[in-house]
C-alpha cells in the first residue's frame, strides 16, 4: 500500500497536524478473560450480578473526566476525551501568559493609539470626551482579537503560551484550533475586555479554569470547545 499523501483534488485531505490524537493501539489477543463475548448460556451466577434485571444506571462505571460529557467527545478512545492528550495546564501559567501578551499587544495598542493620535479620557470643567478612548478601544479590541487568533490557529500558541509551554487545543480531538474556533474564543474573550468590562471580564473569564472541572476551562474555552494543555 502507497504511503504518499492522496492526491490534490481527492477530497482527502493530508493529516499534517501532529498534535491531533491518534487512535490507540489494537490490543493483542492472548488470554482469554480479553475476550469481549461472554460465555454462552448459565454460567456462575456472579458473571450476571443483577440476574436477568438490567444493570441499574445504563450499567458500568462512568468513565474518568465525565464521558462524553456536553462536547459530545469520545471517539475510539471511549468517553474520555483527554485521552491522549497531554496533561491540562496549570492555570497559574496561563495567568502568567495572559500577562505577557497583554503586555506584548498593549505596546503596540499603545504606539498605533499614539500615531493614530488617540488620547485617554479628556476632562475639564464642563464635561468629559470618550471619543478618542472609544477609538483606542476599537483598535485594542481588533487587535487582540487577530493576534489571538492568528497565532493560535496557526500553532495553537502565542508568544506567552510558547514560553512557558503551553498550548490549546480542541477538546474533541486534541488538534490545533481552526481560525473559526479561535475566533469564537478571542471574541469571548476580547470584546467585553475592550469595550466594558476591562481587566474584571479577563479575570472572570480566565480565572474559571482554577475552579473548573474536569477540564480546567475558561469561559472562552467552553465556548469555543477547547482546552489548554502542557507542552513539557
Amino acid at each position: 500500500m502507497s504511503s504518499e499523501p492522496p492526491p490534490p483534488g481527492s477530497g482527502q485531505p493530508p493529516d499534517d497536524d501532529p498534535f491531533k490524537k491518534q487512535p490507540p493501539p489494537a490490543e493483542g489477543g492472548g488470554s482469554p478473560y480479553d475476550s469481549p463475548t461472554p460465555p454462552p448460556g448459565g454460567g456462575s451466577p456472579y458473571d450476571r450480578p443483577y440476574g436477568d434485571q438490567p444493570p441499574p444506571f445504563g450499567g458500568g462505571q462512568p468513565p474518568p473526566h465525565g464521558g462524553d460529557g456536553p462536547y459530545g467527545a469520545g471517539g475510539p478512545y471511549g468517553g474520555d476525551p483527554l485521552a491522549g492528550m497531554p496533561p491540562l495546564a496549570d492555570s497559574g501559567k496561563r495567568v502568567l501568559a495572559r500577562i505577557l501578551d497583554m503586555i506584548l499587544v498593549g505596546i503596540v495598542v499603545w504606539l498605533l493609539s499614539w500615531a493614530f493620535g488617540f488620547h485617554p479620557y479628556t476632562v475639564n470643567t464642563d464635561q468629559m470626551e470618550f471619543g478618542d478612548s472609544f477609538g483606542k478601544e476599537v483598535v485594542a479590541a481588533i487587535l487582540y482579537i487577530a493576534y489571538d487568533t492568528v497565532m493560535m490557529s496557526r500553532t495553537g500558541q502565542t508568544v506567552g503560551k510558547k514560553l512557558l509551554h503551553l498550548r490549546v487545543a480542541d477538546l474533541a480531538n486534541g488538534a490545533t484550533p481552526s481560525v473559526q474556533t479561535m475566533l469564537v474564543r478571542s471574541l469571548v474573550l476580547w470584546l467585553p475586555f475592550a469595550f466594558c468590562c476591562a481587566c474584571i471580564w479577563t479575570a472572570i473569564a480566565g480565572g474559571w479554569s482554577f475552579f473548573d472541572k474536569p477540564y480546567k476551562q475558561g469561559l472562552h474555552d467552553k465556548a469555543a470547545k477547547t482546552v489548554v494543555v502542557s507542552t513539557s
